[in-house]
């Protein structure tokens, strides 16, 4: 049975390794299924059965996620509808995000009013409704189950793609979102278009009226409301993010959502009460309490898990309980470990894309460590075995503590490979910080925000008020833990070789027995996790260099890596109010390379789309200097002066080398005067760096326009910077292909073989321009768009075969979800 449910998972994962779904693959599927199926029917040798029925699981996985996903794909918006505008009718399709000064939500289309003759239509669309720039009134409250008529443009889902941050391509495919798009305006239908039998969206109607519910008893600053709401609901959105950063450099992450020790009390609870009730009727002479009790747990869990929103570890949790409660209804004794992998089973059965998730692994990982470390799960569970009765009660809490102590050194070491992987770091305090907040967020803070969720509000305030007292004061203590120098131990992303070396490692080290018993090997176990650690290695010599530019949107950022130094090149844009490409993108690479001190930061101008992720990424990362071409009342600078890191001026004629690397700065002058020459137009004081080695020039251009370039252009030719110059050239392409950028004679002066954009998807400003993409096209320089390509890796090395590299992202990571994103004919 495990090998057929690793066998059908293993073809499920398959798939999504591929770049698209195989063509045919359903009459293929089932011809071979077919012919499998009777030869396992007819053949007696019991290996090669195995063998056969082994592979017949692979196939059944690969045809089921196979139709799994080309369901999805066949209701994804088409190209030739993308960026149109609809007017649709349909129904709010779950717990929305957001407020009546913006908010995020799913809808469920129903009809297409605006459009005739459309065969394939998104019946999920992903929406955002903000007031118009204009317009200050507030939207409409949106409510899971409202039918609303709204005009609106959809768009094909796309995101930003870059190694080790956010896949919002892959979550819109997980969802079942067809598109995402933005509402003009919107008129009511119908209040409440719940139907009696639709089960799902009367739970998230539920989840919204309990999420009003405990916002409207908490105090509005009530800092911890969200936190609240989480452990309620599972809706984590809510939660600032300074709280997140305590949480996460603590280690208590886990514990802020639906967790499976909240369901199992819960379906706990619901077996108690309804094994009482049944006692007293003369119902068990025809069915006995035990059954009952099993039943009644499993749909306490059923409409808890699907209240707190499906997450995984409740899902997880759910099924372990359901698979129990078949056992004892058929008189079965289930295995602890048969009961883990049909709860493994359902949850890839239903989403074969929960693999997706850390919280598959983190909760799935966890309960496999203590399910394989603990020779009694009675014991781990805290049921009496009969022996324990016989005990002092101080020795049955000492027992208690002793259990505890291993179950929590247990699964510390066994997630510390899967928690490296998801999150590139450690928390030091964690055993400290859990010891306190396991008990109190488990058994206090939990039990009373569901309860005060669930009594009337004049009660349920004093239960809420209560949990969040306690939640106040657990953050004091957790906000002190993370205050530590030493309380996070910052890595990298690990490979596939130091996972297994590491899971080896936890596999010796938490065996089945005493963690004294043999301690030398246990030890040699834990210390086989230092393979974790190994910093990646750069693979750049003396000379050579790497380019790495992020796809950022509408914005710039670009690392420099040269032997032992990086700088970085912009920060990116701002994303609304409370986020940034800083926070959103360039952190989470930079974590995820192993990256955590940078040389030198350079920020070509004071655009938004250009510093907008400095502040988010100074907080995270040290500096050693910055230059840049700022105002001298730049906030960044003050900022940069309380944390005493240097700050230069960006000037014509600096350069440095690092590692045999040249940098080089080619505007502004240092004569020019700005305020004069350029009124209100920061773009033409750019920061322009060359970097350069003998073989090959990379050009970072900011947002220099054609008077600047002109200036270039002049330093270029007195600089005779083309004559002798047999260097292969690579040029970021000003003002992300603007047409008042990227001139005929800047062009000529650098000679660049080949360019790139950094540039937003269908962005505002039309950039890169027609005219500009027709220039570099007519001038034969192939020019790259961050759209089309993700992340572009390029290395430049001294040595052949492979001296200069070219890596586009999307190209080479593509999965069946993504996008293939082209050039549009009407815009050359």
């Amino acid at each position: 049975m495990r090998l057929a449910i690793t066998a059908f998972i293993a073809g499920e994962s398959f798939l999504l390794f591929l770049p698209a779904v195989p063509a045919n693959y359903l009459p293929i599927s089932l011809a071979l299924t077919t012919v499998l199926l009777l030869t396992i029917l007819f053949f007696k040798h019991h290996l090669i059965r195995i063998v056969l029925t082994l592979i017949f699981a692979f196939t059944l996985g690969f045809c089921w996620t196979a139709h799994y996903a080309d369901q999805r794909l066949s209701h994804v918006l088409s190209d030739s509808l993308d960026g149109a505008e609809f007017e649709l009718i349909g129904r709010v399709d779950a717990l929305p995000q957001g407020n009546t000064r913006g908010v995020r939500f799913a809808f469920e289309v129903e009809e297409v009013s605006s459009r005739e003759h459309i065969e394939a239509f998104p019946r999920r669309v992903y929406l955002s409704w903000n007031p118009a720039w204009k317009n200050t009134n507030a939207i409409p409250e949106i409510i899971p189950g409202q039918r609303w008529k709204l005009k609106l443009k959809l768009k094909q889902p796309y995101g930003l793609l870059n190694p080790h941050t956010f896949d919002f391509e892959r979550w819109t495919f997980h969802q079942d979102y067809g598109a995402t798009g933005s509402v003009r305006s919107g008129e009511l239908l119908e209040a409440n278009a719940i139907g009696i039998l639709d089960f799902r969206l009367g739970m998230e109607l539920r989840r919204w009226q309990l999420r009003e519910k405990i916002q409207r008893l908490l105090p509005i600053d009530a800092r911890y409301q969200g936190a609240l709401v989480a452990l309620v609901l599972g809706d984590q959105n809510a939660i600032e993010q300074d709280d997140w950063r305590v949480f996460n450099a603590t280690g208590i992450g886990h514990l802020i959502s639906i967790s499976g020790l909240h369901v199992t009390m819960l379906a706990g609870v619901g077996a108690i009460i309804s094994a009482r009730l049944w006692r007293r009727s003369s119902l068990p002479l025809y069915v006995p309490v035990s059954k009952i009790a099993a039943v009644m747990g499993f749909l306490t869990a059923f409409i808890y898990t699907w209240l707190a929103g499906f997450q995984i570890p409740a899902q997880r949790t759910m099924y372990m309980v359901g698979v129990v409660a078949f056992a004892l209804w058929n008189g079965r004794n289930p295995r602890s470990f048969d009961i883990w992998w049909w709860a493994l089973f359902f949850v890839l059965l239903i989403d074969p894309m929960a693999a997706y998730t850390p919280g598959f692994w983190l909760s799935f990982g966890a309960v496999a460590a203590i399910l394989y470390s603990m020779k009694d799960s009675k014991a781990l569970l805290g049921i009496p075995t009969g022996k324990e009765f016989e005990l002092h009660w101080l020795d049955r809490i000492k027992m208690a503590l002793s259990e505890a102590c291993r179950v929590q050194t247990v699964v510390t070491i066994a997630l510390l490979p899967l928690t490296f992987y998801w999150f590139y770091q450690t928390s030091i305090v964690s055993p400290i910080a859990n010891a306190l907040a396991i008990p109190l967020v488990s058994y206090v803070v939990t039990p009373f925000a569901i309860v005060g969720a669930l009594l009337p509000e004049w009660l349920g305030q004093w239960f809420l008020k209560l949990a969040h007292l306690a939640m106040e004061y657990l953050g004091i203590a957790l906000t002190e833990f993370a205050s530590w120098p030493w309380a996070v131990h910052r890595s990298h992303e690990p490979k596939l070789w130091a996972l297994a070396i590491a899971g080896i490692g936890v596999i010796v080290s938490i065996r089945p027995g005493h963690l004294i018993d043999g301690w030398r090997s246990r030890l040699c176990g834990v210390c086989l996790s230092v393979a974790l650690f190994i910093p990646p290695l750069n693979h750049l010599k003396s000379a050579e260099f790497r380019a790495t530019v992020l796809d950022i949107g509408q914005g710039t950022a670009v690392l420099i890596q040269t032997a032992t130094k990086t700088l970085l090149y912009d920060t990116g844009p701002i994303h609304g109010t409370k986020d940034d490409a800083g926070r959103r993108v360039i952190i989470p690479f930079l974590m995820g390379e192993g990256i955590h001190e940078i040389d030198r930061l350079v920020i070509s101008h004071s655009d938004s789309d250009h510093i907008g992720g400095a502040v988010s990424i100074l907080k995270e990362i040290r500096f050693a200097s910055m230059m840049g071409s700022l105002p001298q009342d730049n906030p960044l600078l003050n900022h940069l002066k309380k944390t005493a890191i240097p700050a230069l001026p960006c000037r014509y004629g600096q350069q440095w080398e690092w590692d045999g690397v040249w940098f080089r700065i080619w505007h502004p002058d240092e004569q020019t005067n700005f305020a004069k020459t350029y009124p209100m137009k920061p773009n033409e004081i750019s920061c322009v760096v060359e970097v350069s080695n003998d073989r090959y020039s990379f050009w970072m251009t900011g947002d220099v326009e054609k008077y600047g370039e002109a200036e270039m252009r002049n330093r270029l030719t007195d600089d005779q910077y083309s004559q002798g110059n047999d260097k292969e050239v690579i040029l970021m392409a000003p003002h992300h292909g603007s047409k008042t950028s990227s001139s005929i004679s800047l062009l000529e002066a650098i000679n660049p073989h080949q360019a790139f954009a950094q540039n937003g998807h269908l962005n505002r400003y039309g950039h890169p321009h027609p005219t500009v993409t027709k220039r570099y096209q007519d001038l034969g320089i192939p020019f790259y768009q961050t759209p089309e390509t993700g992340a572009q890796i390029w290395d430049f090395k001294l040595k052949a075969p492979s001296s200069m590299s070219h890596f586009p992202v999307r190209a080479l990571n593509r999965r069946l979800w993504h996008r293939v994103i082209e050039t549009r004919e009407d815009t050359l």
